[in-house]
This record gives structure tokens, sequence and C-alpha cells, in this order.
């Protein structure tokens, strides 16, 4: 990689229901119930599909490289729910250009994959054929890893979890990607640090961490919290970037609408990764910059020996607000 790539990475769009789309009463039981009140009562009104539309225009103006969806496209994991959102996600580009996660509402009860997620599989999937998770896209330096933390819980429960099998998988493809001299982006829905509850957590955080201090990432990006979150894991050579963002279509508030475009630029040592926040100024000017910082991210120490970790101590210096 001789030149920036760019990342786009939003999340949580909550997509509206479906015009025509009225759940039966054997659909809506239990956890969905649930979620079909909370979405008629509120939520319904927090997320703007006017705002997610100037989201979407603001990152198409970008021409990034490659776009990243951290999950939660639909809101009640219903059969015609996936049917419309794998219409958006054709309208939203390439499968080839857009890495997409799940979220925890898109796996709010169990579906067949057939009526469900499988309509996203284009999205989902790594270079080749689907074969689950973790997922892998190469493109140039950088190495796109998918997980997925979406699972069925039980009502009032938004948390997930990895599970053995993953975790196994996503640490030999990190430590081989590192041989490879690649810049490791790691994309999951559930933030593995600074839950906020354990109600919302991910579950096997602490196994994810583990795995990140033994073989490292340069980048972790996440949705989940509805906040625009910066944060950081200690890897094997320094602090490991943790980035989350608020709901794509979130319309007032402190946390409304954001998305954040990365640049990453090869160093000979490294990599320069400069952000730029994107996020909703007003009617009149639309999406513009409201923060910018800079990091450098050392490269990764090829065949290095497991062990302890250097501490943490690459610093995310702030140029904006």
């Amino acid at each position: 990689m001789d030149h920036p790539f760019t990342l786009a990475h939003f999340s949580d769009p909550h997509l509206p229901l479906p015009a025509g789309l009225v759940p039966g009463s054997r659909e809506l039981m239990g956890k969905r119930l649930l979620a079909y009140l909370s979405w008629r009562r509120k939520r319904e009104r927090a997320h703007n599909g006017d705002r997610l539309k100037a989201l979407l225009g603001d990152v198409a103006a970008a021409e990034p490289d490659a776009v990243a969806v951290t999950g939660d496209l639909i809101n009640l994991a219903l059969p015609g729910e996936f049917r419309a959102a794998a219409r958006w996600l054709e309208a939203l580009g390439d499968p080839a250009r857009v890495c997409l996660v799940p979220g925890n509402h898109d796996a709010l009860v169990a579906v067949p994959e057939e009526q469900g997620i499988g309509a996203w599989h284009p999205w989902l999937k790594g270079d080749g054929a689907w074969e689950g998770f973790p997922t892998l896209r190469r493109r140039g330096g950088v190495a796109l890893v998918g997980l997925s933390s979406a699972r069925p819980t039980w009502p009032l429960l938004a948390g997930g979890w990895l599970g053995r099998a993953q975790l196994a998988r996503v640490e030999q493809m990190l430590a081989e990607l590192r041989e490879q001299g690649l810049f490791r982006v790691v994309l999951i829905h559930h933030p593995p640090v600074d839950p906020g509850s354990l109600r919302i957590a991910l579950w096997d955080a602490l196994s994810l961490r583990k795995i990140l201090r033994r073989v490292g990432a340069e980048l972790v990006l996440h949705g989940h919290r509805h906040l625009w979150i910066r944060n950081s894991l200690p890897g094997p050579g320094g602090a490991i970037p943790v980035l989350g963002v608020p709901s794509a279509s979130r319309g007032e508030g402190e946390h409304a609408s954001r998305w954040n475009l990365h640049r990453i630029s090869p160093l000979r040592s490294g990599w320069q990764l400069s952000t730029e926040t994107r996020g909703w100024v007003s009617p009149e000017v639309g999406f513009g910059c409201v923060a910018r910082w800079s990091t450098v991210i050392p490269r990764a120490s090829r065949g290095a020996r497991r062990g302890a970790p250097v501490a943490a101590g690459a610093s995310l210096l702030s140029t904006g607000a």
C-alpha cells in the first residue's frame, strides 16, 4: 500500500419498518413484542430516515475505498425487514466495497437463514465463499476482519458473544495477517471495552481482549451503544484504538447521527491513522467535520513471541472538538 486507504464507518441505521409490513400476532410474541412496543413508543421517533439519507449522501461524496457497517440494520428481525434491508444494501454499494457485520437487533430472535440474514450474505462474506465468521477482506495493505457478536438472547437483554470457535479462528487469522504486515481492522457490533452495563455487554469481551493483547490489531470499530466513543485497548506493541459511532439515523441530541472517515497511510515503521468525524451541523449545512485526530500505529513485529504486551501508551491526538 503506497497511498492512503480510506475507510468510512457508520453503524446502527435501524431502518424504518417497511411500508405495509404489519406484523401478525404470531410474529409479535416474546422479545419481538417488547421490541415492537419500544419501537412504536419511542425508537420510531428517535431514528430519522431523512437524517440517514443525508449521512449516506455525505459518505458517498467522500468516495471512500471501503465502507464498514457494524450492525443493527433492522429492529424486529422480521423476514420482511431482512428483504427490505437487502434492497437498501444494494443501493448502498457493491458488496465488494461494503463490509457488514450483524448487530443484536439483526438477531433479535432466531430466524431461518434463508428467511433472514442469508439475504445479506454478499455484504457479510469475506473475499471467498460464505463460510461464517470471522470473515476476511484484503484491500491493498488493509485487512478487514468481521466478527459476529449477534445472538438471540432473553427478553430485556441486548448483549452478545463470539463463542470459543470464532475466538480461536480470529486469533489465528490476526496472527497470520500480522505476519503478512497488513493493517488489521476488526469490525464488531458490541464494544469490547466499556460496555455501559452487563445487560448490553459483549459477554466474552475478556477473551477477545486477551487475544488482542497477544496478537494485536491496528484498529477496532464498533457500534451498539449509539454513542460517539474513543477508547483503546493494550496490544503487544502499544495501544489499539477502539472507536464507536452513534446511530446513523439518530435525529437529535448530543449523540445525533455521526460517521467516521479513516485515512490509513503507510509509514516506514507503521501507519498514520487520521480520523475525521462528520456529524449533523444544521439543515443549511448538513453534515460537516466535528472532530479530527491522528495517531501513529507502529507496525506489529512479525514472529513476535506471545507474552505480556507493552503497556498501552500510544495517545490519540485530538485536533478538533
